[in-house]
């Protein structure tokens, strides 16, 4: 605790830094993610701050709980409040806040610009924080790989980092961007290397379609709440750890310092790269952007990512890359009228109306596109409410077991002769469905040079890895 003595005639008397000067009042706005990472390295335990509340959204479910005193540190014995995003504005006056830090990702300018407009307008000031006041170091080589929205191939060029660098001997453990949405003490450390640690840990869909491609392929990855204590049980990983791999989400940026800097752009969405935060952070922090999809997208699309890389970012090295899929029974889909369940935050804050999941059924022979709008269930009427740009494909929503639930009753009341599966895991093994359905899988394949075999030999190289 900071203290300053005052010293008069009779004695000298200490008063705590608190005393002396107002603590300034904090909210953070959020989503069960990077506001607690924020907390966590900004303000836990800087007694010149108290945070008051948070506010969480994007995600349905988390608000209306508290971020435990176990996790917040001494300076908070009781916790902290959150609070619904919409209540922002009234939060600000009832717990006198003087500063709001905006701390979520995958957002529009113009959405970021609105809620500092909701900010200011009642009082308060509007922050941003960056790299510097919330970047952890490691003791390892870090490789963090991050993109510009939700849904551009962040996952999958993971994956390939992770396989070239098995490939020459190494162990890479990777940690994955926050998803705590149950117990946030029970998930403040956790580690995923069987498939059977999904269920130990009481994991959502999106929780799973992070985690399992890891796993299948033998990898180790780590995810929780509190991200330096994550950090250090990954470097100290009990099967061993040369390199850390940063596995972003959404398109925030990086949660640690990083020796390479790996950028995913989606040419599907030209000009996302300069107008959504932070993934124009991400472009410009990119030591590689990867352009991926150039196998489906337009070429004007592709010409302007290049472009819009060269302008903010000369020195980045740019390697084209597709996204190869394949579907385990294609015979499935052939002349049949599909169902196609996609990953759900790609289609709902992400923004996108197809996934890999329409891409092959169209490639495989699908004739029809069976719209499940009139079939939905529970809470995902309320999804297509939320986002109605969705369109017809459906969202695989699976934060929590009634949402769950309303997936397997929609897939099951939807007419149509055969369902998709275009989540990066098989939905059959959690839930039931009753009709004929299939995989698709896909994997980043670099087109020509630079690759990142190529750069990953230098990479290693340079920290005389082998």
């Amino acid at each position: 605790m900071l203290v300053f003595g005052v010293v008069s005639d009779r004695a000298a008397v200490t008063y705590p830094w608190s005393v002396l000067v107002k603590q300034r009042r904090v909210i953070i706005i959020g989503a069960a993610g990077r506001d607690f990472h924020n907390f966590n390295t900004r303000y836990r335990d800087d007694e010149s701050v108290k945070v008051v509340a948070f506010t969480a959204e994007q995600i349905p479910g988390i608000d209306d709980r508290t971020y435990p005193a176990e996790l917040a540190g001494p300076l908070y014995p009781d916790g902290i409040p959150i609070f619904p995003e919409e209540r922002l504005a009234d939060l600000i006056d009832e717990l006198d806040a003087d500063e709001c830090a905006f701390s979520y990702s995958d957002i529009s300018y113009e959405h970021v610009m609105r809620v500092d407009a909701i900010v200011a307008a009642a009082g308060a000031s509007f922050t941003l924080l960056g790299p510097t006041d919330t970047m952890v170091k490691s003791t390892k080589p870090v490789i963090s790989v991050c993109a510009v929205r939700t849904g551009a191939g962040k996952s999958q060029t993971t994956r390939r980092v992770i396989e070239l660098l098995m490939e020459k001997g190494l162990k890479a453990v990777a940690i994955r961007h926050p998803m705590p949405y149950g117990d946030l003490v029970a998930q403040k450390v956790q580690r995923f290397a069987e498939i059977e640690d999904l269920e130990k840990h009481g994991c959502t869909v999106e929780e799973m379609e992070e985690y399992e491609p890891h796993i299948v392929r033998g990898n180790v990855i780590y995810a929780g709440v509190d991200y330096e204590a994550i950090l250090r049980a990954a470097e100290d990983d009990p099967d061993g750890c040369d390199v850390i791999v940063w596995d972003g989400g959404n398109n925030d940026f990086s949660f640690y310092e990083s020796d390479l800097y790996v950028t995913v752009a989606d040419p599907h969405r030209p000009g996302h790269e300069l107008s959504y935060y932070p993934g124009e952070v991400n472009v410009r922090l990119a030591d590689v952007a990867v352009i991926n999809k150039i196998d489906s997208a337009d070429l004007d699309g592709i010409e302007t990512v290049r472009a819009n890389i060269a302008k903010v970012n000369p020195d980045a090295t740019v390697v084209e890359a597709a996204s190869t899929l394949r579907m385990d029974d294609p015979s499935v889909v052939a002349g049949k009228r599909v169902l196609v369940v996609e990953d759900g935050p790609t289609l709902t804050h992400g923004g996108m109306k197809i996934g890999a999941g329409v891409v092959a059924a169209s490639k495989y022979g699908a004739v029809e596109f069976v719209d499940p709008r009139p079939y939905l269930v529970g809470k995902l009427k309320e999804t297509f409410e939320i986002y109605p740009e969705i369109g017809t494909v459906l969202p695989a929503m699976g934060y929590g077991e009634e949402q769950l639930r309303d997936l397997e009753a929609t897939i099951k009341a939807t007419d149509c002769d055969a369902v998709v599966i275009g989540t990066p895991i098989d939905l059959s093994r959690i839930i039931e469905i009753d009709k004929p359905n299939t995989r698709v899988f896909y994997d980043l394949q670099e087109i020509g040079d630079p690759d990142l075999g190529g750069i990953l030999s230098e990479f290693v190289a340079e920290h005389d890895l082998v």
